[in-house]
């Protein structure tokens, strides 16, 4: 039986002494790392719903490692990060220290916090990475995952923000603000749902309800507080218990992945899906999966941004190869061709500016899909990422109280 994510926490937050070939590693030059890297395999645990994703990482990243350093990417799909973390966790407790399963995570939020203070990820070893000086670390959206520091533990990969699609020639004029959502929810029965937590996107749909219930991130904003928690928490869950007779099969059933929402979209059952990867719409339109009149948009009252990382978990046996998938990830050019509107339109972690002539003039030359919001208007109405004590009380809140 998987453990639960709230069990992780009650280990030590102490920082655990890393494993020999860790330390080892950290005190090598990159080329010394690079060449205890070469033939080595590199079991990448990362979400697999988006096949331009998938293609991304074993096509073009894949074959990059190959050619360059004779390294293998075995790209292992998933579904839910926790599972990963949970597992990584299992090994721990079974004194699995020098060869576990996983050599490298896309991960981000309460994963990577309950990672870092259970002490499962190798951390200290970023610097190295010849690449690390494309990224800002003085951008407080970098150097913190939902709040908790980075800490050298792990990698920026995507910087993304929540918006919403809808088909215009079905509805021209869609509600700019989550109050006007609401009310449209209530007026059009049927016409709307919303992934089930813990689903990723789910949950962040959920959490724009409670910053709405709020009144504003403001006082969201810092650790976990329980009282302020409860006082925001009725008010979300009448929002929520009060539009279930409204949604798609009056909410007796609740999609459980956005891959199922999207489905919904694509057919035409729902007039809305949303997506914390704007790109993802463009990319529908142009596979034919939805109409060419798909738009997208945010709220006048904010949606939620993010980064998303990679993370080497501290018994991973091919450190070394994982730290030239993260150095190679974080490239220039790695980092233009995920840009390219046809491979994935993914927003850079790193700063454009700190790159060749050539790569700024690629992503100059990058034309933003019709379907997508361009990222610069979609930021002027960004929310920040609450701490993770926040999520993992709101989702389990979201069960017992709406879910149930």
């Amino acid at each position: 039986m998987l453990r639960s994510l709230a069990a992780l926490l009650l280990l030590s937050t102490a920082a655990l002494a890393d494993t020999a070939d860790g330390e080892a590693l950290k005190a090598m030059g990159w080329d010394q790392i690079v060449r205890q890297a070469r033939g080595g395999t590199v079991n990448w645990f990362m979400w697999g719903g988006a096949d331009n994703i998938n293609a991304y990482a074993s096509d073009y990243i894949g074959a990059a490692l190959q050619r360059d350093y004779d390294i293998t990417l075995n790209r292992v799909p998933i579904t839910d990060a926790a599972e990963i973390v949970n597992l990584i966790l299992s090994e721990k407790e079974a004194g699995v220290t020098d060869n576990g399963t996983v050599d490298l995570i896309w991960i981000n939020g309460e994963n990577f916090r309950s990672m870092k203070q259970a002490g499962l990820a190798f951390c200290g070893h970023t610097a190295l990475l010849p690449n690390d000086r494309l990224v800002d670390w003085d951008n407080p959206a970098i150097a913190n995952d939902f709040g908790v520091p980075v800490a050298g533990c792990e990698v920026p990969w995507n910087t993304v923000q929540f918006a919403f699609a809808h088909d215009s020639a079905v509805l021209a004029e869609p509600p700019r603000d989550m109050a006007g959502l609401i009310a449209w929810i209530k007026a059009n029965p049927g016409r709307f749902t919303y992934p089930a937590p813990p689903d990723f996107t789910g949950s962040a749909f959920v959490r724009h309800v409670f910053i709405h219930a709020a009144g504003g991130p403001e006082g969201l904003l810092g650790p976990f507080d329980q009282a302020r928690f409860d006082a925001v928490a009725g008010k979300t869950w009448a929002i929520l218990n009060g539009l279930e007779p409204f949604l798609w099969r009056e909410g007796a059933t609740y999609p459980t992945t956005v891959t199922q929402l999207n489905e919904l979209f694509a057919n035409g059952e729902v007039a809305f899906t949303f997506n914390y990867d704007p790109a993802q719409f463009g990319l529908a339109v142009d596979a034919g999966t939805y109409p060419a009149t798909t738009r997208s948009f945010g709220l006048t009252d904010g949606t939620i941004g993010n980064t998303n990382y990679t993370l080497i978990p501290f018994n991973s046996p091919n450190k070394a190869a994982a730290m030239v998938v993260q150095n190679l990830l974080l490239s220039g050019e790695a980092q233009l061709e995920k840009a390219r509107t046809e491979v994935w339109g993914a927003a850079p972690a790193i700063e454009i500016s700190r790159t060749p002539p050539g790569i700024q003039a690629g992503f100059a030359a990058i034309k933003t899909h019709p379907s997508v919001i361009p990222a610069a208007e979609l930021a002027k109405s960004a929310l920040p990422e609450l701490q993770a004590g926040w999520l993992t009380a709101i989702e389990a809140g979201w069960a017992v109280n709406v879910g149930n």
